[in-house]
Order: C-alpha cells, then structure tokens, then sequence
C-alpha cells in the first residue's frame, strides 16, 4: 500500500515558481502544521533563494491563499472531477466514479488531505482565507449537484451535503481518526455510496 509520507506533485512537467512556493508550503503545512510555515522555510524546503517566497506572496495571509489555490489544483488532479461519469450512465456509474475517486485520494495521497485540515481550521479564524477555501470546493460542490439531479435525487443540494459529509467523514477517519491505519478496499467504498444513493433515490435497481 501506498502511503506517502509528504505530498509530493503529481504533473511530471517543471514547475513554476509560484508552483514551487506553494507545493513547498503544503509539504511544510503536512509535515510541520500551521506553526511550521514561515517563508523563510518555504524558501528551504523549495530549494529557492531567500526571499523568494517574500516576493511572491508578501504576507502570511497570501501564502495561505496560494496554498489554497495550489491543494485545489492537487485535489482536482487526484479527485478527478473531469473524469466523473456522465449522467447517462445513472447511479451505478456515478457510485463507481466517486468510490474510485475516493479510493485514490485515501491510499496515494493521505497527507494531502492533512493540508486540508490545516487551512480549514486556519480559515475558520481569517474571513478572508474563508472566502478562497470556500471558493476551492465549489469546484467539487457543483458537478455533484448536477450528477445527483440527473440521477434522479429530488433534492440534490441536500443530498450533496450528505454525500460530502459522508466522504470528508471516510476521510478524516482513515487519516487523522481512529482508522488512521486503515484503507478501505475500493469494494467497500463502492458498497457504502451505494448504500446511500440507495436511500437518497429510492431505487429499487442494486447500485
């Protein structure tokens, strides 16, 4: 099983600097927490020279906000919200799309989502950074609500609210709960969405 020990980013191609400034802070924010991230470390653990960091965001408030950005874009490449099934193809597809989706997520990149807890308690104390954290997971939020209509879901919104809180639920209890040493199988998160599709849709069909 693969479970890194620091995020690391997935796109083979090089870097940016601002790429590099902010892959830098989320490997500080998952090793270090909140506490470790000053820029004159991320400017370290970049292999930048000093000041760089200072140059690119001047402020703590920026670093968190490119931060931010930067677990958003890392989210969409390991959540893969382009590749979520089309519509057509019911909730059959759509259990198998989030399952997998999920799947990935726990067992490549757990210390991603140690970043994420992070900057989400950090934004529950900076309105501001709030605004950018909220603005992130729209990009999750939305393409759900519409798979979730399309299925049939008669009150999508709420039932997004209840697929999320289920998710973020498996998450933080496979890497930061009691089942921090446990993976589920890919079979046993395809049987639990399937679970709860089951109920939100009153279908008859197994998912």
């Amino acid at each position: 099983m693969n479970r890194p020990d620091t995020p690391r980013p997935e796109a083979a191609a090089p870097l940016s600097r601002a790429d590099r400034i902010a892959d830098a802070a989320l490997t500080l924010l998952a090793e270090r927490g909140m506490r470790g991230l000053t820029h004159r470390a991320v400017d370290e653990a970049a292999g930048l020279p000093q000041g760089s960091t200072s140059n690119h965001a001047r402020t703590r408030l920026a670093l968190l906000e490119a931060a931010v950005r930067r677990l958003a874009v890392r989210e969409g490449r390991v959540l893969s919200v382009d590749e979520l099934p089309d519509p057509a193809g019911g909730p059959a597809a759509l259990v198998d799309g989030m399952a997998l989706a999920l799947h990935r997520y726990l067992d490549r990149h757990p210390q991603l989502l140690v970043c994420r807890y992070e900057l989400a308690l950090e934004a529950t104390r900076r309105p501001e950074l709030r605004a950018f954290f909220d603005e992130a997971g729209r990009q999750f939020r939305e393409p759900l609500i519409t798979l979730l209509r399309a299925a049939g879901s008669g009150a999508p919104e709420r039932h997004t609210l209840s697929l999320i809180a289920w998710t973020e639920g498996i998450m933080f209890s496979c890497v930061a709960g009691s089942f921090h040493t446990t993976v589920p199988t890919l079979a046993e998160l395809r049987e639990g969405y399937g679970e709860l599709l089951h109920g939100m849709l009153d279908t008859t069909s197994p998912l």
